[in-house]
């Protein structure tokens, strides 16, 4: 992993690192990233004070990330609902994230990072949007990890989008009348199509819900809250959220290896008339 590169030859994070198993580092990482106020409040700072320290460690898990060889990483950085805060906050938000794309395309570049965007962004105040697809543009052709920024995001506009879309395409094409909806019509819409689905789901400040984040995307994703607030997720907290998914037996709706394997030399089934006498007793 590159990460060890970074790391001091002493010291817990790289004691966490060497404790991975590269082969199992989650493909696509999703974080909630929650708590930005909270942090500054705790301080006695202004909320602005905890968004500007939640954008620095966005540096710093992006490119740990990277080097840990994750295939993408969402971040859950502005939802459709967040619209309903002051607007002093909202718009300080949009500048932060225009600061943002402005300073880390370098460093994007650097890392082969490739950006793009999950969301209504069209919605994104103008320079923000020019600022946004620009970026995404001069990193199109990065080969690396992919950041998806869900800006503007909500998964249940997520879904009607992709079933208006499968709508649309079908009257264009005349076959609406006979049209049948199916799981990969939905997924091949989605904002995240391409990218695969999350193994791994983060959310900071130990709020427990999902708030409205790939619901789609996350039916099959290890849940991982912890009651650090952003700003003070670390690479060290990264790493243990990492240990802590490697350390789940993964099922998908199946029986554990051992299980499994017992369950296949089980006796012959039983006969329909005493699987009633089970299912309904006398």
């Amino acid at each position: 992993m590159k990460l060890l590169e970074a790391l001091s030859p002493d010291g817990k994070e790289r004691e966490l690192a060497l404790a991975l198993d590269p082969a199992r580092i989650p493909a696509h990482i999703a974080i909630i990233m929650d708590g930005n106020g909270r942090w500054a409040k705790r301080r006695g700072l202004p909320r602005f004070a905890g968004h500007r320290a939640g954008v620095q460690m966005v540096r710093s898990v992006v490119e740990d990330c990277s080097r840990l060889g994750v295939r993408a990483l969402t971040l859950y950085a502005f939802s459709a609902e967040n619209w309903k805060r002051p607007r002093t906050e909202v718009d300080m938000l949009w500048r932060l994230l225009r600061f943002y794309l402005r300073h880390e395309l370098q460093d994007l570049q650097r890392n082969n990072i490739r950006l793009q965007s999950s969301g209504r962004v069209e919605a994104l105040p103008p320079r923000v949007y020019e600022e946004l697809r620009s970026v995404e543009r001069a990193t199109s052709r990065n080969t690396g990890m992919c950041l998806n920024l869900a800006i503007n995001y909500s998964a249940r506009n997520e879904l009607v989008d992709a079933v208006n879309a499968i709508i649309d395409e079908a009257r264009i094409a005349g076959s609406l009348a006979g049209l049948v909806v199916d799981e990969e019509m939905i997924s091949r819409r989605l904002y995240t199509a391409g990218l695969p689905e999350p193994d791994l789901l983060i959310r900071t400040s130990g709020e427990m819900r999902i708030s409205n984040f790939l619901l789609w995307q996350i039916a099959y994703a290890e849940l991982y809250v912890t009651d650090t607030l952003w700003p003070d997720f670390n690479r060290e907290e990264l790493l243990r959220a990492i240990l802590d998914f490697q350390k789940r037996e993964r099922r998908f709706g199946g029986l554990p290896e051992a299980a499994a394997e017992m369950a296949s030399q089980d006796e012959e089934p039983l006969p329909d008339e005493e699987i009633q006498e089970i299912a309904v007793p006398q």
